[in-house]
């Protein structure tokens, strides 16, 4: 933890922004989550939130930030938390769903596509997706809240819908993993969820 912890400390400082706040609240959700699931390690969990976001480092980027996230864990001998950097963009397994610039080269997406297309989703590859779709900033929200603030920025496509059907899906697999609404086990959630979009 302390390394992971460290390592998105240093890549804020390369590329600052509210990507480093969203992903410690991303990291603290999923690891609230797990707790409650006894074929999960919360402590993983915890380190996949704090680093999915990790190609960030290298700039303000789209569809980039998860090779280059992909690439610097692979690098650091981390083939789990580069697994993470891919697939929690990819809920749905089709690259061309990403919402953001697709500002990869041809011969990177085809990579990304090829990946996510094969790989068979684990609980961990689900439940960062999740928490990535539940965590503004400024904590943990209902996910139609973060539907809207990604809406804003990025716009509404064709297979936006479908996408969040996807990510409702995921919310009501790990309401039944835990035994719970996982909205009772994350604080502030709802009145976060009223606060203005930023």
């Amino acid at each position: 933890i302390a390394q992971a912890q460290k390592e998105l400390q240093i890549a804020a400082r390369m590329n600052p922004g509210p990507w480093e706040q969203h992903s410690l609240v991303t990291a603290d959700n999923a690891r609230r989550i797990a707790e409650r699931i006894s074929t999960m390690d919360s402590e993983k969990a915890y380190i996949m939130g704090l680093m999915h976001d990790i190609g960030r480092r290298e700039g303000i980027t789209g569809m980039l930030h998860v090779i280059d996230g992909y690439n610097y864990m692979m690098q650091l001998g981390e083939p789990d938390l580069a697994v993470i950097c891919l697939t929690h963009s990819f809920a749905s397994q089709n690259v061309e769903h990403f919402e953001g610039k697709h500002d990869c080269s041809a011969e990177q997406k085809a990579f990304i596509k090829d990946f996510v297309e094969k790989r068979v989703y684990d609980d961990y590859d689900k439940l960062i997706q999740l928490c990535d779709a539940l965590s503004l900033p400024t904590g943990a929200c209902i996910a139609e809240k973060r539907f809207v603030d990604v809406a804003l920025r990025h716009g509404v496509q064709d297979y936006t819908t479908k996408r969040w059907q996807g990510y409702l899906e995921l919310k009501k697999y790990f309401d039944s993993k835990c035994g719970c609404d996982i909205y009772t086990l994350l604080p502030g959630v709802f009145e976060n969820s009223m606060g203005n979009l930023k």
